[in-house]
């Protein structure tokens, strides 16, 4: 029986899940991406059915915790994995070609576990990393920069700080253990990052992540933070309640973010095209009314140009994601002080032409594998229009126009000037 014979059954048992305690752990990165490959098969079992019935994927993020793909960024010495920016990548690219939600919060997941990195003192770092590792924790946000910013006053013993506000989505927070929040302190511009429990009572989850068209797995309805008491000692970055800024080095979250938003996108694309192509090969009948019909369904002049035209334009986009997550790789491992605004601003526009392809190329791919499997294909049961629908999505987070200027820029003003501003999507 096949995973898209069953996707849609909401009377189907779940599908068993690996004892990854009794498995060897991977050794090496292609160990790992090979593993989260399996992973992502796995979540494609009922992904179709979760996502029909709105289903809160507690269990799916277990099973990356499980798998060790929540640690892969940690130090080995905590229990993690100890692997790069660019091999995380690609793991999440696997999870999400089985699963859009998923691969888009350990997406998110990723780049919290970094904000201790590109924020915090070299202390904050340590003690977060570790910990984050060592606990298995999963990381959502309350980070939105559309909403107003969270309120942050001092407590009146001035050992903490104090968040309040509301913001209309954040992602993955209600499938996490501790959520990154992020305001300004009462009376100033200053803006400051810190990390919370996120099974408190002031953090209140709105559920109101109902009737969406895709994504529907990501748990990105609103919150509420009511009186959230921090440390000021985990504000991160802060020494003596004030900012210690590290440069260029500071504004490398977005950068970080919008890649991972571009793996998501490139791996969903990935496994449409994927399921399409098995499905095609499995399915679909010759179009015999023609004057020279094909031997074989696979032999259709049409199917071959078809899933060829979509996988050179996939393998395309694969590459300029990689040169690009090797890049990025290489700046978050750098010593943070030494990073420039010259790298960040490379970077940038690289990660924005990159993102526009995969957003441009994806949604092609993911609403063209109807032309080319057939009316029989559009059944829920087989859960094709999932992967469209996760895709356009999240790709309406923000403007890829805004992506195109930004390359545009660069292209008429060159290095330096053409260098997108960092901003809160930028």
């Amino acid at each position: 029986m096949t995973a898209a014979s069953t996707a849609n059954d909401s009377a189907a048992a779940p599908p068993a899940y690996p004892d990854y305690a009794t498995l060897p752990v991977p050794s090496i990165p292609e160990d790992w991406i090979a593993r989260a490959r399996e992973v992502g098969n796995l979540l494609a079992l009922d992904v179709a059915g979760r996502d029909a019935r709105n289903e809160l994927p507690t269990r799916q993020v277990q099973l990356l915790k499980d798998a060790g793909l929540v640690t892969v960024l940690g130090p080995k010495e905590s229990g993690g994995a100890g692997l790069s920016w660019e091999t995380a990548y690609k793991i999440q690219r696997e999870v999400a070609s089985g699963d859009g939600s998923i691969g888009l919060v350990l997406g998110y997941h990723y780049t919290w576990f970094a904000t201790s990195l590109i924020v915090g003192t070299a202390e904050q770092e340590k003690y977060w990393q570790n910990k984050i590792t060592k606990e298995k924790l999963f990381i959502g946000g309350a980070v939105n920069p559309r909403d107003s910013d969270l309120s942050i006053k001092e407590s009146a013993d001035g050992k903490s700080i104090i968040f309040n506000g509301k913001k209309s989505f954040s992602t993955g927070s209600k499938l996490s253990d501790v959520t990154v929040l992020e305001g300004v302190l009462e009376g100033t511009e200053s803006h400051i990052f810190a990390i919370a429990p996120s099974k408190q009572p002031g953090i209140i989850y709105g559920d109101d992540w109902v009737d969406v068209l895709g994504a529907r797995g990501t748990s990105s309805g609103s919150i509420k933070v009511q009186d959230v008491a921090v440390p000021w000692e985990d504000a991160l970055g802060w020494v003596d309640k004030k900012f210690a800024p590290l440069g260029a080095f500071n504004t490398l979250l977005l950068p970080t973010i919008q890649l991972a938003f571009t793996n998501a996108y490139l791996g969903i694309a990935q496994g449409a095209l994927r399921r399409a192509a098995a499905w095609a090969v499995k399915h679909a009948r010759v179009w015999d009314h023609t004057p020279h019909p094909a031997e074989s369904a696979v032999e259709q002049f049409h199917l071959q140009e078809g899933y060829g035209g979509l996988q050179a334009k996939l393998w395309g986009v694969e590459a300029q994601v990689d040169v690009v997550g090797a890049t990025i790789s290489e700046i978050l491992a750098s010593e943070r002080s030494s990073v420039t605004p010259e790298q960040r601003g490379e970077v940038a526009v690289r990660i924005a032409a990159a993102k526009e392809r995969a957003v441009e190329v994806g949604l092609e791919i993911t609403s063209r594998i109807f032309e080319l499997t057939s009316a029989r294909a559009v059944s829920g049961k087989y859960g094709f229009d999932l992967a469209w629908r996760d895709l356009r999505t999240h790709t309406l987070h923000d403007p890829i126009a805004f992506k195109r200027r930004e390359v545009g820029e660069y292209v008429l003003k060159g290095p330096g000037a053409g260098y997108p501003t960092p901003t809160w999507y930028t």
